[in-house]
C-alpha cells in the first residue's frame, strides 16, 4: 500500500465506514499497486453523478447483495476512481470531494487547483 497521505500532504482521513469504502475496504481512499483503478478520490454522492455513472455503465446506486453492496445514495461518501471523477468533471457531473480524505496519488491525474474548486469543508 502507498503511504496514507492526502492531497494536502497530511495524514489521510477516513472517507466512509457506512458504507465502507476504499479499494481495501478500510474506509479510506488508500491505493497501491493492486488498485489499477486508483480509487483515490473521496466523493460525496449526488443524484446527478449517480445517474451519470449509471448512464456510462457503472451503476453505483443499485444494491448488489451478492457483493455485500447496498447501493449508494445522495449524500453517501465513496472512494471513486480518479479517471471516473475526471471524466465526470469534464462532463459537468462530478460530485464534490473531501480533500483531507482524497489520496495524494490523485495529484498524478488531477491538479490540486481543480480539486479545490470541487472541495467541500465538512468540518
Amino acid at each position: 500500500m502507498d503511504p496514507s497521505l492526502n492531497v494536502l500532504g497530511e495524514e489521510l482521513k477516513p472517507c466512509s465506514t457506512s458504507p465502507v469504502t476504499g479499494f481495501f475496504r478500510d474506509g479510506c481512499c488508500n491505493t497501491g499497486g493492486a488498485d489499477t483503478g486508483k480509487h483515490t478520490v473521496c466523493c460525496i454522492m449526488t443524484k446527478e453523478f449517480l445517474a451519470f455513472s449509471k448512464y456510462i455503465g457503472n451503476d453505483l446506486s443499485t444494491p448488489r447483495p451478492e457483493f455485500h453492496f447496498a447501493g449508494l445514495k445522495e449524500g453517501d461518501r465513496w472512494c471513486l476512481c480518479v479517471d471516473r471523477w475526471l471524466q465526470a468533471h469534464q462532463e459537468d457531473a462530478a460530485p464534490h470531494i473531501v480533500l483531507e480524505s482524497t489520496h495524494k496519488n490523485t495529484l498524478e491525474t488531477v491538479p490540486l487547483g481543480v480539486l479545490k474548486r470541487k472541495a467541500v469543508d465538512i468540518n
